[in-house]
């Protein structure tokens, strides 16, 4: 299909960008019919929604409009990447198709045999058959997995459209199957394998174009346990790295890996049981500190100067204190499963089981904080006896 050269010359990256606005990718491209179309039908059911919320209309109606509206904004991108790929490359005067006549020269002219007056580029065309290519890869690699079929690699676009949705389905699959909402989280997945799949596109792209025969194995096969050498794959290492403790362990890096990992676990259950949101933020802590400590763990790995070095060096020498601990929690846990059921059971309307419950817990937590302070105080008088 042919269009017009105001349009051709335009920038197919910006329009796709344009286009998560509904209607202004069309708009920049001057398809003024579906911009008027996408956008008003977008932005119209938006207010229409915000209206009816204001209004506390009934939900039915408001999911109509919010379904309309997503489908409406759906649709605008696919049509955008569908007019993109049947768009033709843009082609300067300076570089005219190959035996096309220069316009110059006077018709009455005799031509040559087999020879055509204006030769273009070899570099030139090809240029613009790779930038094709490259613009089809990049549009179809929005839905992983098609941007390898289109450069004939359908053992890795299949594992990649399989990963992506197949995460997706899961996800949501346990989620109803256990009234879970908190398994949505999971799909936090998808950004990163979407992410992945797209630049392994364009990464075979550049492998194809430079004149090399890109392999068409599984994407999983990228992710080996190791290589022929017997070393640790890098980016399996940063991946797992995710999970606070799983890289440590990958790394060989036991002792670390698992008070790491026992700590974090342990921080989110107790946490979690004690209802203490006073202290969450010990959780993105932990994380961020596993985290880089990884990524500083494989680039030691690298140099060959990785040890295993544990958070808490002789733990044995703590058991007292930890046995103490575990015996608290371990106490209130069972006092508040086993001993108040129990009360409940025989004094439903006794408002001090009630004060016990709630207050209880402040009290263990206290005495816990407070035992931790006396032991530093005294581990800090010990070793300043100690110095002098």
């Amino acid at each position: 299909m042919n269009y017009s050269n105001n349009v051709q010359h335009k920038s197919r990256l910006l329009a796709l960008m344009l286009s998560i606005i509904p209607g202004m990718g069309h708009l920049y491209m001057h398809r003024t019919t579906r911009f008027l179309v996408y956008a008003g039908g977008c932005f119209g059911a938006l207010f229409l929604f915000i209206i009816g919320v204001a209004a506390q209309l009934p939900k039915e109606p408001l999911l109509l409009l919010a379904l309309f509206g997503g489908l409406m904004w759906l649709a605008n991108g696919i049509d955008m990447i569908m007019f993109l790929l049947r768009l033709q490359p843009y082609h300067p005067h300076s570089a005219q198709p190959y035996g096309q006549e220069y316009p110059y020269l006077p018709s009455d002219m005799p031509r040559p045999p087999d020879q055509p007056y204006w030769e273009a580029a070899p570099t030139a065309t090809s240029s613009w058959a790779q930038q094709r290519e490259r613009t089809r890869v990049i549009l179809l690699s929005f839905v992983p997995g098609l941007g390898h079929y289109q450069l004939g690699m359908m053992q890795r676009g299949l594992t990649a459209m399989i990963a992506f949705f197949g995460v997706a389905i899961l996800v949501f699959f346990i989620t109803v199957l256990t009234h879970n909402e908190g398994f949505i989280a999971f799909l936090l997945a998808l950004p990163v394998l979407w992410f992945y799949t797209m630049f392994d596109a364009l990464k075979q792209l550049q492998v194809k174009q430079s004149g090399l025969e890109p392999i068409d194995n599984s994407i999983f096969d990228d992710f080996h346990l190791s290589d022929d050498y017997g070393r640790k794959n890098r980016t399996l290492a940063t991946i797992i790295a995710i999970f606070p403790g799983a890289a440590h362990l990958y790394l060989n890096m036991n002792k670390r890996g698992i008070q790491l990992m026992a700590s974090f676990l342990f921080a989110v259950y107790v946490l979690d049981m004690m209802r203490l949101s006073f202290f969450l933020f010990l959780i993105p802590l932990l994380w961020f500190y596993s985290f880089f400590d990884a990524l500083q763990s494989i680039a030691k790995y690298e140099n060959g100067t990785l040890t295993d070095k544990p958070l808490i060096e002789n733990w044995t020498a703590h058991n007292k204190t930890i046995g103490i601990l575990l015996v608290i929690l371990g106490g209130y846990y069972a006092f508040k499963q086993i001993i108040m059921q129990l009360l409940y059971e025989f004094f439903p309307q006794s408002n001090y089981i009630h004060l016990v419950s709630n207050f209880g817990q402040t009290v263990i937590v206290a005495l816990i904080l407070i035992g931790a302070g006396f032991k530093l105080l005294l581990y800090r008088k010990k070793n300043l006896s100690y110095l002098e």
